[in-house]
């Protein structure tokens, strides 16, 4: 995985952390937004971890050009900040981001993020999860949501909604007592309905239109 951070202390410090585990290699550092693509695109990291306040170009930039819309082969990234803010939090996800954390989040947190987002997971940070709907809310109130290419069934929209509440696949089969694959059939199935490309953009989506928060329960 590829670490970016413009200082040194904290650059070190994750790389150090993550390096720990067992099942993690740090390949690259970059202490600025645009060394952390050039270092990405040519490295294929499995994993980015992008602070967002970065000189030359910020971490929000720096994820919108290695997964955002557009891209040919997007590369999974997670942000990581200092700073609790909605904007923050938001920009992240929309430019591409498959986790946001804060830095206080602690190794384990850290972890659990970077193995979620190695799978095509999303972990966002338990402090600011809740906030999240009112931020998308707020953003979008102007904005009309683009209709599914088909109806979502009724077993859909529960995964949805676990899906928009941070549930794993793991855990949105135990909710709703059916099996791992059956679950990630219909993730792949509301991904494709929606036109996303991954489950934070489903998540966006089901904020949009008021799906978020529902019972998950089968």
């Amino acid at each position: 995985m590829l670490v970016a951070d413009d200082q040194e202390i904290v650059r070190t410090g994750l790389a150090m952390i993550l390096d720990a585990q067992p099942d993690l290699e740090v390949v690259a550092t970059a202490a600025d937004g645009l060394e952390a693509v050039r270092l990405a695109e040519r490295l294929r990291p499995d994993v980015c971890l992008l602070d967002v306040r970065m000189p030359v170009l910020d971490g929000i930039a720096a994820t919108r050009r290695l997964a955002g819309p557009g891209v040919d082969r997007p590369l999974a990234v997670v942000v990581i900040t200092t700073f609790d803010l909605d904007e923050y939090v938001y920009g992240a996800l929309r430019a591409g981001a498959r986790g946001f954390l804060l830095k206080d989040a602690g190794p384990a947190l850290l972890s659990q993020a970077i193995h979620a987002a190695a799978k095509g997971d999303a972990l966002i940070a338990p402090s600011v999860t809740t906030r999240l709907l009112h931020a998308f809310a707020r953003q979008d109130q102007q904005v009309t949501p683009r209709q599914p290419v088909e109806p979502l069934t009724e077993r859909e929209e529960q995964v949805l909604g676990a899906l928009a509440a941070g549930r794993t696949n793991t855990e949105i089969a135990a909710d709703l007592f059916i099996s791992l694959s059956t679950v990630k059939t219909h993730v792949g199935s509301l991904m494709a309905k929606l036109g996303v490309r991954n489950r934070v953009e489903a998540a966006i989506w089901a904020y949009e239109t008021g799906r978020a928060g529902r019972s998950t329960k089968g």
